[in-house]
């Protein structure tokens, strides 16, 4: 089986392609520019994503497409109008990479979304699943969700199988933004005030979602399904910061801080989405998954933690 991985060069789609040259398989990454480490891999530059991208060479003998590349969700988004940037690249170029794809045989077509279609927290008695009316409340969210919309409708006309993956936040190896900003502030015996909180969060490790990405594309069930995704616990974020603590091998530093006021100061300092997801929850139901495919995590959250631990430690010796 031959697989394209678009997005080759980032986070997730380094470690995808190093399991699947892992198992043998062969893979073509399509990057924006040149920089993917793996010698065995087969590069292909194609530019700028939007919905007038060349992807004929791209897709030549592929069998699976596994889409990672995207707009990513930003803090403080500076475009003029953030929505019509996120739609060029998540919806428009999605949707022309899939029917590119079908015309060239591509047999499958595995998008990775956003739990963010979902919604942005569940209250205490919720969980998301698969079947809740989407709820997508930002650009980025909107774009995702249209994109897979946009996907399903491609399926239909041209036959071409889909899969949607909706992962909550990846971390592992290679991780960037809040959650290496929060394990460099525990290495640093930063006190956080985030004592009492008493949310639950799911989280996925990058190589969980690796394996499910390559069970999405081999697995015969997956295709035409949507499959919420997790690693299997969700945690408040004070015992999130003790596990990371434990994995670097430091003290665990909290302090009570009324919420409220804590959710003012950010809100004058425009870091209220940041300390939302501190204290609100989002917690994944995947029994679907689970049930349909037969997957399980191979990675426990502790595992996951110490590897992320062990890569952290290599740039940030003791």
């Amino acid at each position: 089986m031959k697989f394209l991985i678009t997005g080759a060069n980032g986070f997730v789609g380094r470690a995808l392609c190093a399991e699947i040259l892992r198992q043998g398989q062969s893979v073509r990454a399509a990057v924006r520019s040149a920089g993917i480490p793996f010698e065995k891999v087969e590069l292909t530059e194609v530019g700028a994503i939007d919905g007038h991208t060349d992807w004929s060479d791209a897709l030549l003998s592929v069998d699976v497409v596994i889409h990672l590349a995207a707009r990513v969700h930003v803090m403080k988004d500076t475009a003029a109008d953030p929505l019509d940037e996120f739609l060029k690249v998540n919806l428009y170029g999605t949707s022309n990479l899939a029917q590119q794809a079908a015309r060239a045989g591509v047999k499958r077509f595995v998008y990775v979304s956003s739990i963010k279609v979902n919604g942005e927290q569940t209250t205490e008695a919720q969980t998301f699943a698969e079947s809740d009316e989407p709820d997508p409340q930002d650009p980025y969210a909107i774009s995702k969700w249209r994109a897979e919309q946009d996907l399903f409708r491609i399926a239909q006309q041209t036959g071409m199988e889909i899969v949607i993956v909706r992962p909550p936040l990846v971390y592992g190896p290679g991780v960037k933004g809040n959650f290496i900003s929060l394990m460099a502030a525990i290495d640093r015996g930063i006190p956080l005030p985030l004592a009492g909180v008493c949310n639950a969060r799911s989280l996925i490790y990058v190589g969980n979602l690796v394996d499910v990405l390559i069970t999405c594309a081999e697995h015969p069930a997956a295709a035409g399904q949507t499959y919420l995704i997790s690693d299997g616990e969700a945690v408040s974020s004070a015992t999130l910061i003790a596990k990371i603590a434990h994995s670097l091998a430091r003290s665990i530093r909290l302090f009570y801080f009324p919420p409220g006021v804590l959710r003012a100061m950010a809100a004058v300092l425009g870091r209220a989405e940041q300390v939302d997801r501190l204290f609100g929850s989002l917690r994944v139901k995947d029994e679907k998954i689970r049930a349909e495919l037969g997957w399980s995590p191979p990675y426990t959250l502790e595992k996951g933690l110490c590897a992320t631990a062990n890569w952290y430690r290599t740039r940030h010796p003791l």
